[in-house]
This record gives C-alpha cells, structure tokens and sequence, in this order.
C-alpha cells in the first residue's frame, strides 16, 4: 500500500508559479512511475505530466515549457514545477503513483491550485 499526501496548492496570478509536492510512503518508491493528473470543474480528469523510475518524463502538450516534474528517490516526493500559470490551468491536481505491469495504482487526495487575478 501506498499513501501519497500532495501540498503546494493556493492561489496565484496569471503569470505566477506554484510548486507541488506529493509525498509517498512505503520503500519502493523509486520503482513506480509518479504522475500528477488535474480535474477541472465539469471536466474530466486529464494527465499533466509523468516521470519514470529511470527519469523519463512526459507532457500534456498544454504545460510543455511551462511546467517541469523532478523527483527525489531519497526523499519519496515528487514535484510539479508550474510556471507561467494561466486561468484555465486552475483545477484540483492530484498525484498518482504506478507499478508498471501492475495493478498497483494509487491517488492522493489532490490539491486545489487557482489561477486568477
């Protein structure tokens, strides 16, 4: 079992930056491949970005060169880096952790993160 616990979210201007993190337990962190997925109201939950064990990474072309995903093995975290935030990037953001050819799939709790002037 993993427990992830995501923070960082609030409110910020467009233009802005805020900087997630997700917090994970358990010993294998460094194994799953950790995502950070966004839900705004009346959509459906999107992927943003997602970094492998072995540090690839992948981008929902509407964040490419405006946000960054990094992690931190020793720490268990992962971070979502967003710059250059835009009104229609406001949404609940939450953290997602993957063992690839598994079932083992968690979520937090999510993170509200509001973008407006």
């Amino acid at each position: 079992q993993v427990q992830l616990v995501e923070s960082g979210g609030g409110w910020v201007q467009p233009g802005g930056s805020l900087r997630l993190s997700c917090a994970a337990s358990g010993s294998i962190f460094s194994l799953y491949r950790m995502g950070w997925y966004r839900q705004a109201p009346g959509k459906q939950r999107e992927l943003v970005a997602f970094i492998g064990s072995g540090g690839i990474t992948n981008f929902n072309d509407s964040v490419k060169g405006r946000f960054t995903i990094s992690r931190d093995n020793a720490k268990n975290t992962v971070y979502l880096q967003m710059n250059s935030l835009k009104p229609e990037d406001t949404a609940v953001y939450y953290c997602n952790a993957r063992l690839p050819a598994t079932n083992y799939n968690y979520w937090g709790q999510g993170t509200q993160a509001t973008v407006s002037s």
